[in-house]
């Protein structure tokens, strides 16, 4: 990197451009994931779309690894690199047209942002679990949330998006402009340039009825059965998951039992908020709730509520499948592997993803599991580095059980950066159709530091 050239684009940006001789570099480089320790040689926070084009110019000009960074959560660090890094959490911006209920969300804005600017009218889209995760990286992968069996995944909302290409231009992909585009954003991942925005359809939810259900572990197998049967055809407006948790010290939580692991039911009915207590019945049944936080709230409040318990920095290695069925095999693997549960922090979620997702064609979007009933995660994540192997075994141990009762595929957002032979199974008969669009917009792999789709693969499988 020659002064001269840096010197360059900071005649071209507005926004910061930070490099390690900057006090803030070593703070700006830090994402998500502790694991994960690059050391870039430029970080560029841009005020605007046209900075944006500025740093992908200067990437490509100067043959530098390029990582575009949203909210920073991905999992495997991608948010990072050696070389150049488009930081967009300067770009926050949400602004609503509560008339046509639609949101336009900048580049790095978290759903947070965007949850508290549209709650202000009544009004949600599906986003995630967390609302410090960026709205890009998640939309981008396919974006599973609360609201997904209503309303459908955040890519089923998504109207438009502004894109920098790879060649440094500003695009607009709809479904009537740069269809092609707009199609492989859809779940295709940060493969195909960097979205300065989004915009978004927006729903009627304000107030959801819901939270989190604590049981014992020795109800596990009973809870996980009756999860299975009742979200086949429960009402769209019940979102659901099962999952393992250690109890965190919360005030709603025995005291007594504060460090326990159990089984846990996370509930956000999002229909009639009168009907909310009568539409959880059926959860309390299953079993004795041991402790629960549960009651009507605005939406934003149950998207944040678990905020607290994943802080910037903790180590994380993850694993995850899509899964059609969710045999009395994989449960008995599910209750051996999930009740020992290493941290505090660590967890494992059954996303239900059927009702409205199902209703989209398979090839409707880059997102081609639109047959699987669930998303599973299973999600390492601790704070001592030294906890590292043994961590990590736990995750990969529970993988390999319930490999055999899964589908090939995975919900991209949740892979690992080791999971990049899945690819093409994740897309399975999108993926040719998605390689086509990497090589006409980005054919020298500028856009390479996620779950990679490579411009060359068909290129190489059809000359050999």
């Amino acid at each position: 990197m020659s002064e001269s050239s840096l010197d360059q684009l900071r005649e071209r940006v507005r926004g910061a451009i930070i490099t390690a001789d900057d006090a803030e570099y070593d703070e700006a480089r830090k994402v998500y994931n502790g694991m994960v320790d690059r050391h870039p040689q430029v970080i560029v926070r841009p005020a605007d779309a046209g900075d944006v084009m500025a740093a992908v110019d200067y990437a490509r000009e100067g043959q530098l690894d390029l990582a575009v960074r949203g909210g920073g959560h991905s999992a495997p660090g991608f948010g990072t690199g050696d070389g150049v890094v488009i930081d967009l959490s300067s770009m926050r911006g949400v602004r609503v047209d509560p008339l046509r209920r639609t949101a336009r969300a900048e580049g790095g804005a978290t759903w947070g942002d965007l949850n508290h600017a549209t709650h202000a009218f009544g009004l949600a889209t599906t986003g995630g679990i967390i609302s410090n995760t960026g709205v890009g990286g998640l939309t981008l992968g396919g974006g599973i949330g609360y609201l997904a069996r209503g309303h459908g995944l955040s890519i089923d909302n998504l109207i438009s998006a502004d894109v920098v290409t790879a060649d440094g231009r500003l695009m607009v992909a709809s479904e009537r402009e740069n269809e092609d585009l707009f199609w492989a954003l859809r779940g295709g991942g940060g493969n195909f340039g960097a979205v300065t925005s989004f915009e978004f359809a927006l729903h009627p939810v304000s107030q959801i009825y819901g939270g989190p259900m604590f049981f014992e572990l020795d109800d596990a197998e009973d809870v996980l059965l009756f999860y299975r049967d009742y979200i086949q055809d429960a009402p769209e407006a019940m979102g659901l998951f099962p999952g393992f948790q250690i109890a965190p010290p919360l005030p709603f939580i025995p005291e007594d039992r504060h460090g326990d692991s159990f089984i846990i039911l996370v509930a956000a009915w999002s229909g009639p908020i009168e009907e909310g207590e009568r539409a959880l019945e059926p959860m309390h049944q299953v079993a004795p709730v041991v402790a629960e936080f549960v009651g009507p709230m605005p939406y934003p409040a149950l998207n944040s509520a678990f905020d607290a318990l994943y802080p910037k920095g903790l180590q994380h290695y993850w694993k995850a499948n899509f899964v059609k069925e969710l045999t009395d095999e994989a449960i008995a693997a599910h209750v051996e592997h999930g009740s020992a549960v290493p941290a505090l922090q660590s967890t494992m979620h059954i996303y239900s993803i059927n009702g409205a997702v199902q209703r989209v064609p398979s090839d409707a979007t880059a997102f081609s599991y639109r047959d699987a009933t669930f998303a599973t995660v299973i999600a390492g994540m601790w704070p001592d580095a030294a906890d590292n192997e043994a961590n990590i075994k736990w995750v990969r141990d529970y993988a390999a059980a319930i490999e055999p009762y899964s589908e090939k595929g995975a919900y991209v957002n949740f892979l690992s950066g080791d999971d990049q032979g899945r690819i093409k199974a994740n897309y399975r008969g999108n993926y040719a159709r998605l390689v086509d669009v990497k090589r006409k917009y980005d054919p020298d792999n500028l856009f390479h530091l996620n779950q990679n789709i490579r411009p060359e693969a068909e290129k190489s499988a059809k000359a050999a």
